[in-house]
This record gives structure tokens, sequence and C-alpha cells, in this order.
């Protein structure tokens, strides 16, 4: 949670004591909270999900191509409800949606245990997508809604959480899997879904975005709102393609990581679960740490980075005759993927406000839903290592386009003219006291 004294004398430009203010602050940190939660919580679910995939694919017999037809369920779902969802949080809001969202998350997470071949396996995660895709545009909806009026980059601390909910989840899923059954640890899970969607849900419902500490008027010389150009357009969908060429290998390795591990090298369910943990792990070290590396090394500098280390890391994920240097692999690739997505919508929103972000999300979101699948088909015509490469290749791509499109992008955001750098950099407004504290960096 941020401190308050610090956010208080940042927003309000040093006018402290003033209850209006205390009580809109207040809010912030409890919608902050709810939404770290939810993020977690999401991640969590997921993560339990995919660790058990290679029990479900032996459950239902399913060979690697029908496999890969099953979990085109899940993206045919999300698509979907993706198309339907921004809608309905313009229309309700996005809190209530992702009140709604999350519970039926979590009840069709249970169902896939319940199903003996593609064909049904399919079916269930259909619905299973659905729930899934409107719960994460809902969520991403209302973070980009609080980090507008908090006015701090703090987008990647909910990444972050959704990262640290996959890494406990994958880590749960290993310890059980030895001991409980398929689908008494799927049920488990719907249980933790409700419970937690109980106890949070209503903090997310009463605390919306306070209108006291809403977004600041445009300031003198800011451009009014205008109508995208094509090459603005283009711009976006580039990031977005960046988004998707990264998101695609955080789906893959969420889907058939376990199964590369079980199946390829031999690991025992334990430690082949155990394979996600650690790229989430490493996903959330890198999300945590990434304000500190874009300050260091710049937006395309990390994106470019990024790109050419997970790049270099799946392609010993895949190829390892060991299972401890497949682990090294998935580790090293979280590290590179950890901040590609959230820069890249970053960029686009930086292009075109918030219709910007929503493009570049959707195309990201894509790409995790649709990549697995597709690596399903690869490996039933090549082999499953053969098929991870392609998340290399991806990334490797990713990094490409970065690099081409470093002058043709809007500039990374510059440090304000009117204000000393040291105070710049530690977050102080331009209108803040000289003795005004600094806003705490995430």
């Amino acid at each position: 949670m941020p401190n308050l004294n610090k956010l208080r004398t940042a927003i309000s430009g040093g006018r402290g004591g003033d209850p209006a203010t205390d009580a809109s602050l207040s809010r912030l940190a409890r919608l902050r909270i709810s939404l770290t939660v939810f993020f977690a919580l999401d991640g969590f679910l997921f993560a339990g999900w995919v660790v058990r995939i290679p029990a479900i694919k032996q459950q239902t017999g399913a060979s690697a191509s029908d496999l890969g037809l099953a979990l085109l369920g899940v993206s045919a779902g999300a698509v979907v409800t993706m198309m339907f969802t921004g809608r309905m949080c313009k229309r309700v809001g996005s809190h209530p949606v992702t009140v709604v969202s999350m519970p039926l998350l979590a009840l069709s997470i249970a169902l896939p245990a319940q199903t003996h071949s593609a064909l049904t396996l399919g079916l269930v995660l259909l619905v299973f997508g659905a729930a899934y895709g409107s719960l994460n545009v809902s969520m991403n909806s209302a973070a980009v809604d609080f980090v507008a009026v908090l006015r701090r980059p703090v987008m990647s601390s909910f990444h972050a959480a959704f990262s640290l909910g996959g890494m406990a989840g994958a880590g749960l899923g290993g310890l059980v899997a030895g001991s409980l059954s398929v689908s008494t640890h799927l049920l488990a899970l719907t249980g933790v879904g409700l419970l937690v969607t109980a106890l949070a849900g209503p903090s997310l419902l009463r605390n919306t975005v306070p209108a006291a500490a809403g977004p600041a008027a445009p300031s003198k010389g800011t451009p009014a709102p205008r109508r995208l150009d094509r090459r603005t357009r283009r711009l976006v969908v580039l990031f977005g393609v960046i988004a998707l060429c990264t998101a695609y290998g955080e789906g893959a390795l969420a889907d058939w990581g376990a199964l590369h591990l079980a199946q390829d090298l031999d690991a025992g369910a334990g430690l082949a679960a155990a394979g996600y943990s650690l790229f989430a792990l490493a996903m959330t070290v890198g999300r945590l740490s990434g304000t500190a590396l874009l300050e260091r090394l710049g937006q395309t500098r990390t994106l470019v980075a990024g790109g050419l280390l997970a790049s270099l890391g799946m392609l010993l994920g895949a190829l390892a005759p060991t299972t401890w240097l497949a682990l090294a692999g998935f580790a090293v690739t979280g590290l590179g993927l950890a901040n590609i997505f959230p820069v890249a919508v970053a960029r686009a929103g930086a292009l075109a406000g918030p219709s910007g972000v929503a493009a570049a999300s959707t195309l990201g979101y894509g790409g995790m839903l649709l990549g697995p699948p597709a690596i399903g088909f690869l490996a039933d015509w090549f082999s499953l290592p053969v098929a991870l490469t392609t998340v290399a290749l991806l990334a490797a791509t990713a990094a490409l386009i970065a690099y081409a499109a470093r002058n043709l992008s809007a500039p990374e955001p510059a440090l304000p003219t009117d204000v000393p750098a040291d105070r710049a950099r530690a977050g102080v407004p331009a209108d803040a006291p000289a003795d005004a504290p600094a806003v705490p960096r995430h």
C-alpha cells in the first residue's frame, strides 16, 4: 500500500489536512488492495488449472493435437466475451463485472476434471474461457481507471500480483499433485475462488474511483483529443503485436511447460508443476524491478533486451537435455518476458490513450489464448520441444519490431523541464512545494 501521507501531498499539491482528500486517498488504498487481491486470485486459479493439464490429458486420452483443439475452447470463449465485456463495463462499471466474473471462473475451473473425452473437455473449456476473458478485460479496465486517478505507473504491480498468484497456484499444485486427485484439487480451487470473492468483492464494489481524486484537468499546453490518423493506428497495432508475441510465450509455457518436463524429460508430477511456478516467480521478480530497469535502460532497450533474453531462455528450456537446464531456461524466459507486455501496452496508451491500451491488450491476450492450441498442432506434426521453440522465435520477433519502431513511435515520456531532475525522478509534481516529499515508485 502506498504511503498515504506522501500520496496526499503529491495529489493535493501540498495542501494537507483536507478531510475530503483524506477520505479519497483511503478509498484509493482500499481499492488498490481489492484489485491486487483479484489479480492474484486470477493467477492462482489459472495456474492451478494449467499444472493439472497433463493429468487431464491422460484422463481424457487425448493426443497432442486433440488437446490443442480442446484448449482452443478457452480461446474461443474468451474472444467472444472480450468483444462484449468492454461495452458491459461502460454500461454497468468494471467493478461489478469483475465481481461477477470471478465466481464464474472459480465454478468453471472444476468442470474439466469431470470430462472423459477431448470433445467434452473442449466444450467445458468454452465456459472457462468465457469467464477468463470477461474477468481479465474487466480487471484491466478497473486497473486502468485506478492508474489514471492515482497518476502513477503502478500497472506493473497488478501484473506482478497475477504472476505471484500464479507462482503460488503452481507451487501448491505441484505439492498436491501426488496426493490429491484432479477432481478434488480443482474443486478446492473453486472453493478458494468463491471464498476470496466473498471477502474482497464487497470492498471492490464499495470503493469506486473517488471523484475527489479524479483525473486532473488537462494542463496548459496539452493538446485536445484528436481523431487518430492512420499512422498512429498502425503504431498501436505494432505495439499490440509486440504484446501478442510475448503473451504467446506466457500462454504456451502455462499450458505446455509442465507436459514438456513430464513427457520429454521424465520429470515427476511435482517437479513438472514446479516449472511454471519457477517461470511465474521469475516474471514476478522482473515486474517488481521493472521501474528501476525502465529508468536505467529506457523503454525501447527494455523491450529489445527482454525479447532477446526470453528468446535465448526458451531455446534452452525447449531443447535442454536435462530437467534442471530446462527449468533454468524457463526462469530466464520469465525474466525476459516480464516487462514487455506492460511496456508495449503503455506505449500504445501514450499514442492513443485508453483506446490504444484496449487494442494492445486485446491483441496481447489473443496471443496468450491462441498460443497453446498452436503449440498442440505443431507438437503433433513435429515434437513438443520443436513446437516450443516458436516461443523463442516470436520473442526475437518482438525485439526486432521494437528496435525497428524506435524512431517511429511517440518519444518516451520525458522528465518535466520545469522541475529539477532529481525531484522529477522522485515523482514530485511540478506544482508541489519545495519541501514536498516524493511519491514512492511501485
